[in-house]
């Protein structure tokens, strides 16, 4: 099974956990970390809407809280809790904390409908101008 595949998986099963009572947008992801670790996380929604977290920086946030701080790919998942998925990019926020922990021009970007139904992307492809450490 290839990396994308069984990250695709990952995300899948992320996205089951989405707590989305609000949109009844689920997002599921899977981050790889340089050590090989898979790292799952869901969108979490809040009805106040600006205390919600998406799948992305709940993985991240998860990675970074164990101790991992490189990165090698992400899979992204999403749809209606009862519809098909759709490819899914991260928000611009998700966008720059990738760009906070990955090399632009290394770190993948999975976007995928199904396990066999995805397009990769560079983070630098996602995000041109990002603001980075080497900004300051």
């Amino acid at each position: 099974m290839t990396i994308e595949k069984k990250l695709m998986i990952e995300a899948m099963n992320a996205r089951k956990m989405a707590y989305a009572p609000y949109s009844g947008f689920q997002v599921g992801a899977a981050l790889l970390g340089k050590s090989g670790k898979i790292y799952r996380g869901c969108n979490i929604e809040n009805a106040a809407y600006d205390p919600s977290n998406c799948a992305e920086r709940t993985a991240f946030f998860k990675a970074v809280s164990e101790g991992e701080r490189q990165f090698q790919s992400i899979a992204i998942v999403g749809g209606p809790k009862d519809g098909n998925l759709k490819l899914c990019p991260p928000c611009g926020v998700c966008r720059q904390v990738m760009a906070e922990f990955c090399d632009p021009e290394q770190f993948r970007v999975i976007l995928g409908a199904g396990e066999k139904d995805y397009q990769i992307y560079l983070l630098k492809e996602l995000l041109p101008l990002g603001f980075g450490k080497e900004t300051m």
